[in-house]
């Protein structure tokens, strides 16, 4: 590696993103940045998410700062660091260039069980919000623009062999896998956004990567109707997702 070497993982809500993030904090030699956007998008949206005005007060609001930041200094002089960003936060004014510095990958959900779990936490649920729309547009421009997909990982095929796809995560990104990546203690972290009391309660029991559980998923006809409008956007993700027995 050249320098450290920044890495964006793009998810939409209700995923394991926060998981993902724990298993590379854990490694010792990555720092972590948790929905780094996400104080800007409350501030220029109004929308009322829960603790709204504490995550608008701790985070920074203005964007040019926020992304200028993710470019400089690494924390603690870590020769990685992973961000964990939702991919709706990156609202249509936000100029990309600063993403094309980074090296990009996409976390994806089958979108009905997405929405399952998004509406425990808040009643209504539009496109938008589960993130696949974003997460779609983003990649095409960053495949369009590098000649190559960026790695995709389905969170179900990941839960049935974290380590494989770990292993070659890594080796895609031209760094050494470590086991530390499948463990962590339990419990919170500093590098925890604010909103985490409201979101992070099982992560915070978790000590690793539990593998998925058959969930009974019934959803009324609007949320239905979200989950299926976003099941083409999924399904052309999940086309270039990571297949583990391809780095066998």
């Amino acid at each position: 590696m050249n320098g450290p070497l920044r890495i964006a993982m793009w998810s939409g809500p209700r995923n394991i993103s926060t998981a993902m993030m724990r298993a590379w904090e854990n490694r010792g030699d990555c720092a972590v940045a948790d929905e780094p956007l996400y104080a800007h998008y409350l501030a220029h949206t109004g929308l009322d998410h829960p603790l709204r005005d504490e995550v608008v007060a701790d985070g920074e609001t203005d964007w040019r700062k926020a992304t200028a930041a993710l470019a400089g200094a690494v924390p603690d002089g870590q020769p990685i660091w992973y961000q964990k960003h939702m991919s709706h936060h990156l609202l249509p004014h936000i100029d990309h260039a600063w993403v094309h510095g980074l090296a990009n990958a996409f976390l994806i959900r089958e979108p009905s069980a997405v929405v399952h779990s998004y509406v425990k936490a808040r009643a209504d649920v539009c496109a938008d919000d589960i993130g696949l729309p974003q997460e779609a547009r983003l990649f095409d421009e960053l495949a369009e623009r590098s000649g190559r997909a960026p790695p995709v990982i389905d969170a179900d095929e990941f839960l049935r062999a974290p380590e494989a796809h770990l292993r070659a995560l890594c080796a895609h990104f031209g760094i050494a896998f470590t086991d530390r990546m499948l463990h962590w203690p339990a419990g919170p972290r500093a590098s925890d956004g604010i909103w985490a009391p409201h979101w992070y309660e099982a992560v915070w029991r978790s000590t690793g990567f539990e593998a998925p559980r058959e969930k009974s998923i019934n959803l009324d006809a609007e949320a239905a109707r979200v989950a299926e409008s976003c099941r083409p956007l999924y399904e052309h993700l999940y086309n270039f997702r990571i297949r583990v027995e391809d780095f066998a």
